[in-house]
């Protein structure tokens, strides 16, 4: 990759690239204004705002979505009658969770055996300087040879969807020939691969109530039926005896037919603990990318310490489903409400409140686009073949863009290999990913617009 003059303007940016990566990670921009002030989201904005006028981008503009939060749009024009190649990230992070669980503070990149830790460097942050990285390496060696837009996402991990509702509000604004999302990631380090399925996903909150207050547990304890208990019921019905999803009418059939995820190494890159086994059926790659899979996300109830000998009224979780391609989200979010509803055992009174959700997305692998990527990840990743992999997570944007766009091509590509750890503690991304991926994203835009 060395003699390739983009790779070696890469791979001189990269000082540059760590330190904009520092400033980025620092922005607390966790786009839940009750945990963390909106003040973080605004400046994480600002500072992005600010490197793509300081790229030569034009029409910048800071766009407040209808959920509340910004998205940062821009666009650097190529020679005339180009194409147009619409890069996406987003700057919103995951909430840092138990903080106390971290090595090294969340908020702060830190490099620790060969890798960059903090909350964002892979999911998404670091995507939005790999696009930097692309374009300054175009910039060195030739020009940008495409016309360029930029959005960068605000609140893509909520799921609230103001991207969403802001693209179909304005849908001249992100048309293009081509969309490289930057949010998904190799099958592993050094495997170059491309998303080409993501599953959807709803959530749900279920609240159920049994009594008009709590009774003390050894005066009603027995007879008095328990809230508690009857959401423990339910939640139960959802799996299998092997941990299946079971969801009342939503089938569980479905077959991956592309790369396949080893059931040893999956447990490696899950950090399964010895002598527990896996849930569901199947091959790993069915599972976890053509067929549902629900999780209790939360349960609102006493914890342990401080909890009193009381018979529960009331108690409530969050839920989540996710939705393979081929399913409609809105025809399983009522498949889930149904279900849940049909096992609230004793009569119990059962509310269900969809707070998000996300179709699924399946993309066209056979494009000119896929083409010229796999050309570009071929010199990126000497001796390498690019790989066609599934994606358990969401990303709602991508079919909103498939509906406005219908010509346009979609691509995923990112930093999310599994050694990321993203959305949990501890998230990290390797700078060598980010290098070579910069390197692949910078050819594959001078490859497609010879296309």
């Amino acid at each position: 990759m060395s003699s390739n003059p983009v790779a070696e303007t890469v791979a001189s940016l990269m000082p540059r690239a760590k330190a904009e990566l520092t400033e980025l990670v620092a922005f607390k921009s966790v786009a839940d204004f009750d945990q963390f002030p909106r003040s973080e989201s605004e400046a994480a904005a600002n500072w992005i705002t600010a490197a793509l006028r300081a790229e030569g981008f034009q029409d910048v503009a800071l766009l407040d979505t209808p959920d509340g939060t910004q998205s940062v749009y821009g666009c650097l024009p190529g020679p005339a009658g180009a194409k147009t190649v619409l890069l996406y990230a987003h700057y919103d992070v995951q909430p840092p969770l138990d903080e106390a669980g971290w090595i090294t503070p969340p908020f702060e990149l830190t490099e620790r055996d060969g890798r960059w830790y903090g909350r964002g460097t892979a999911d998404c942050k670091g995507g939005f300087i790999m696009h930097l990285l692309a374009l300054r390496a175009l910039k060195a060696n030739g020009g940008v040879p495409v016309h360029v837009k930029v959005i960068v996402e605000g609140s893509e991990e909520q799921g609230t969807g103001g991207l969403e509702r802001y693209a179909e509000q304005h849908p001249e604004l992100l048309e293009a020939d081509t969309i490289v999302i930057g949010d998904a990631g190799n099958f592993r380090v050094g495997l170059p691969t491309v998303t080409s399925t993501l599953r959807g996903m709803t959530m749900m909150r279920v609240r159920i109530d049994t009594l008009e207050g709590n009774l003390h547990s050894g005066q009603f304890g027995g007879a008095a039926p328990d809230a508690l208990g009857a959401l423990i019921r339910v939640l139960d019905s959802l799996r299998a005896e092997d941990g299946s999803t079971t969801v009342d009418g939503l089938t569980d059939g479905a077959a991956w037919e592309g790369l396949q995820y080893d059931e040893e190494q999956f447990r490696r890159d899950a950090k399964v603990l010895d002598g527990v086994g896996l849930i569901g059926s199947g091959t790993v790659a069915d599972r976890i990318w053509a067929r549902p899979a629900v999780t209790v996300l939360g349960i609102d109830c006493p914890p342990v310490v401080g909890a009193t000998p009381s018979v529960q009224a009331s108690a409530r979780a969050l839920i989540s489903l996710r939705v393979p391609p081929g399913r409609d989200v809105a025809e399983a979010t009522k498949l889930l409400q149904a279900h849940l509803e049909a096992h609230t055992p004793w009569g119990a009174r059962v509310q269900t409140e969809q707070i998000g959700q996300g179709q699924p997305f399946s993309a066209d692998t056979a494009s000119p686009a896929y083409a010229a990527m796999a050309e570009a990840m071929a010199v990126a990743y000497p001796g390498r073949e690019m790989q066609y992999a599934g994606q358990g997570g969401s990303i709602p944007l991508c079919n909103t863009l498939a509906a406005l766009y219908p010509q346009a091509e979609i691509l995923l590509i990112g930093l999310s290999e599994p050694e990321a750890q993203i959305h949990a503690v501890n998230e990290s991304v390797s700078p060598e990913e980010l290098e070579r991926l910069s390197v692949a994203e910078a050819l594959f835009l001078r490859t497609y617009a010879g296309s």
